[in-house]
């Protein structure tokens, strides 16, 4: 009983020193978040320079430049998909200051606890896009050839397991058609191949597109999404253009590390959001063929298991049809 009663003072000083110090890092967190940002933030871009999470990173973080009065700095560091950038993000400093500018092909069912979801950024279309040496004006055409010739059909993507290859293996499955898959590190070097006609077609990101298909080097035939694009109105989408069935957009959207306190995320989001709001923002977006994106971090992380568990999905039948 003695024991008892000389423990006891101990037990609660003890628990006064962890409540005190849950509510001095609650403090310091809640300061933080007001002084956010004082000095630059880097967002960290996990694929190569021209493709479609750098061209919104360099929009967005110009004008977060603006209204943080603080550089955000852009950095690529490609490679494995995206995973070695992601790698990177997940071990840095839990503060706000280095982030990412995630895709579909960045995060996967064990990675993706390691990130604080901040916002979606954009959620848009792919744009199925062919070399004009091909010869097919729309969507039934390319049908026609692509079960013509099974399997000789080459398409690019940015990558293994990326946003633009598995939006084609979903076409592939959901039309029961054969093509070769050509994978690329990056989108901007799958591009440059499409023009000068080394692959056949591509499901790319509008804003690393759009420009070609306006000046005539490239032909646009349809959108991924279920309804039509605001950046692209006059193409139609795939279900439209004779594939009933077919949905799939590619997203890219801001993540930090997991232990970021929850002030700073707050404010992250804020600021994002209100960025994407903003009218030179979504100009810019537009013009680039995507569409600013809206909601709250725990939106965002909905988001994120629904496509982890879509795509997971088709990546399991792939090796189950591999395997065969």
């Amino acid at each position: 009983m003695n024991l008892h009663f000389t423990s006891a003072p101990r037990l609660w000083q003890a628990l006064s020193f962890a409540i005190g110090l849950s509510a001095v890092l609650a403090g310091a967190g809640a300061t933080q978040a007001q002084t956010f940002p004082d000095k630059p933030v880097t967002v960290v871009v996990p694929f190569p320079p021209a493709g479609g999470a750098d061209t919104l990173a360099r929009i967005l973080g110009t004008r977060l430049s603006v209204v943080w009065k603080q550089q955000v700095i852009v950095e690529n560091r490609p490679g494995a998909s995206g995973h070695i950038g992601a790698t990177y993000v997940a071990r840095s400093a839990a503060d706000g200051y280095t982030l990412m500018m995630s895709s579909t092909a960045s995060l996967d069912q064990d990675n993706v606890k390691q990130f604080a979801p901040i916002a979606l950024v954009s959620a848009s279309p792919y744009v199925v896009t062919v070399s004009p040496r091909l010869g097919v004006k729309n969507l039934r055409e390319l049908l026609a050839l692509a079960r013509a010739k099974p399997g000789t059909l080459t398409f690019g993507s940015s990558g293994e397991g990326s946003a633009s290859h598995l939006t084609v293996e979903l076409f592939k499955q959901v039309a029961n058609v054969d093509m070769l898959h050509v994978p690329y590190k990056g989108t901007g070097q799958a591009v440059s191949d499409l023009l000068g006609g080394t692959i056949d077609l591509m499901f790319a990101p509008a804003q690393t597109v759009m420009p070609h298909v306006k000046s005539g080097k490239l032909q646009a035939l349809a959108v991924t999404s279920a309804i039509r694009a605001k950046a692209a109105p006059e193409l139609p989408t795939i279900a439209e253009a004779g594939l009933p069935g077919y949905s799939a957009v590619g997203w890219f959207g801001l993540l930090a590390p997991v232990a970021t306190p929850k002030g700073v995320v707050a404010k992250l989001s804020a600021d994002v959001s209100a960025a994407l709001k903003d009218a030179s923002v979504e100009k810019a977006m537009l013009s680039a063929g995507t569409e600013p994106a809206e909601g709250t971090p725990e939106d965002f992380a909905r988001f994120i298991h629904q496509e982890l568990a879509k795509w997971g999905q088709l990546e399991k039948q792939m090796a189950q049809k591999k395997g065969r």
